[in-house]
C-alpha cells in the first residue's frame, strides 16, 4: 500500500474526541493545578518563616522542605534554588501587605477617616505579620541586594503612594492638611514608628524599665502613630 493511501486509511480510521473525553480530561487536570498551588504556597510560606528567623545566610533549603513537608527535589523544582526562592519570599511579602492596603479603599475615603485608617492598619499588620519585619531586616543588611532583582516590586508600590497623594491633594482642598506634603515621606513616617518600636521593644522595655510588650503599650503606641502624623498635617 502506498504512502498516500496509508495516511488515507488513518484519516478514515481516527475517532473524533467526543466532548466527553474533553471535559474528562479537564476535570482530571484541575486536582492536579490545586495540587501545585498548594505544594507552592506551602513552600513559600514554609520559606518565609525559614529567613524571618535565620536571615538569608542561616536560611537552609534542607530546613524549608522540611517545615513544607515535601521532597527537597521538588522546592527546586518549583523555584529553582534558594535565591530565586528568597526573592519569591520578598515579592510575596509586599504583594501581601499592599493588597491588605489595597482593600482599605483610600481613594473613595475622606482625608482624615483615610490617613487614620491607614496609620492603624500599617501598625495592625505589623504586629499581626513580626515575619514582615524580619524580612525586611534582612534585605536591608543585604543592601536590598535581592530585591533589585524583583521586576514586580516597583509596580506594586505606585499604588499605595497614589493613593496617598490623593488623600493629601483632598485634604489640602478641605482645608484639613497643610499643603506640600510628600506622600512617600509620610509612609515612611508611619512605617518607621511602628517598625522601630516592634524591633527594639526588648531593649527598649530594659533601658526605660517599661513592659512594651504589654497590650497598654502597644495600644497607647499604636494612637501616639496617628497623633504624629496627625499633627504634622496639621495646616
Amino acid at each position: 500500500m502506498s504512502e498516500a493511501k496509508t495516511a488515507g486509511a488513518r484519516r478514515k480510521t481516527t475517532k473524533p474526541v467526543s466532548a466527553e473525553t474533553v471535559v474528562g480530561e479537564v476535570s482530571a487536570l484541575k486536582p492536579r493545578l490545586r495540587d501545585a498551588e498548594r505544594t507552592s504556597t506551602a513552600i513559600l510560606a514554609a520559606a518565609t518563616k525559614e529567613f524571618a528567623e535565620r536571615g538569608y545566610g542561616g536560611a537552609r533549603v534542607d530546613a524549608i522542605a522540611a517545615r513544607a513537608n515535601i521532597n527537597k527535589r521538588m522546592l527546586y523544582h518549583y523555584f529553582g534554588g534558594k535565591d530565586a526562592l528568597y526573592v519569591a519570599v520578598l515579592e510575596g511579602s509586599y504583594i501581601a501587605i499592599r493588597s491588605a492596603e489595597a482593600r482599605l479603599d483610600l481613594s473613595h475615603r475622606a482625608p482624615r477617616d483615610g490617613m487614620r485608617e491607614l496609620v492603624v492598619f500599617t501598625w495592625q499588620y505589623f504586629l499581626a505579620h513580626p515575619e514582615f519585619l524580619g524580612i525586611l531586616s534582612t534585605e536591608n543588611l543585604h543592601k536590598a541586594k535581592f530585591l533589585k532583582r524583583s521586576a514586580r516590586i516597583f509596580e506594586l508600590h505606585s499604588p499605595l503612594v497614589a493613593e496617598i497623594s490623593g488623600l493629601l491633594d483632598r485634604g489640602e482642598a478641605g482645608g484639613d492638611f497643610r499643603p506640600g506634603c510628600d506622600p512617600v515621606k509620610i509612609y515612611m513616617t508611619i512605617a518607621a514608628l511602628g517598625s522601630f518600636f516592634l524591633t527594639n521593644r526588648w531593649t527598649l522595655s530594659t533601658i526605660f524599665r517599661r513592659n512594651l510588650s504589654d497590650k497598654a503599650e502597644i495600644e497607647a503606641w499604636g494612637e501616639h502613630i496617628v497623633e504624629v502624623i496627625f499633627a504634622y498635617l496639621r495646616p
